[in-house]
């Protein structure tokens, strides 16, 4: 009854310094019934099977597991990994993965689209630049023919005057030559 008690509080001692590992996932192993390959067989291990590691071999460096079974054996320490598995993380990893891509999909197309979007906005900015350019050179037209119109109004008033003042010489000249009164002839 002694031993059974001893046995039993032995064994609830174990999860307290067990450690969650997996036999490593390139490999196919048998374990063996002590901390080494001299010991007896007494039972094989998938690959990337999760395993509780209970405790190493300070001599050997083995690593003494428990197989998802229950079972219990020695495997070297080569075959043995901490945490989960490649297997067990795979699909984890293809999920995120999925979920990049949607990511990166996503943000693809926001590029797109906000590329297209600048492009819109650069031709419209040159369409808008152009229409400025055109205004600008309008305005300078505009201003040229504005200064040249005060030239040529100028002329015209001083060609209006000049041609109204010869109007009058020569309106002048013929009312005394058609005038009733005549000089008298010279007597020479």
């Amino acid at each position: 009854m002694k031993k059974l008690l001893i046995l039993v509080l032995f064994a609830l001692s174990f999860p307290a310094l067990a450690e969650t590992g997996h036999i490593a996932d390139d490999v196919y192993i048998f374990y063996h019934s002590g901390p080494s390959n001299k010991y007896k067989i007494t039972g094989r291990v998938m690959s990337g099977a999760p395993v509780t590691i209970l405790k190493r071999d300070a001599n050997t460096k083995y690593v003494q597991i428990r197989t998802p079974k229950g079972k219990i054996g020695w495997v070297a320490p080569r075959n043995v990994g901490t945490g989960a598995s490649v297997l067990a993380r795979l699909p984890v990893l293809e999920t995120n993965l999925k979920k990049s891509k949607e990511k990166v999909e996503e943000q693809r197309a926001m590029i797109d689209q906000l590329q297209s979007e600048l492009a819109a906005t650069q031709n419209e900015r040159k369409q808008l630049s152009d229409e400025v350019n055109n205004l600008k050179q309008e305005i300078k037209t505009l201003s040229f023919q504005i200064e040249t119109m005060d030239e040529s109004n100028l002329m015209r008033w001083f060609t209006h005057g000049g041609l109204i003042a010869l109007g009058g010489v020569i309106l002048g000249l013929l009312v005394r030559s058609f005038s009733g009164r005549r000089k008298p002839a010279s007597t020479w």
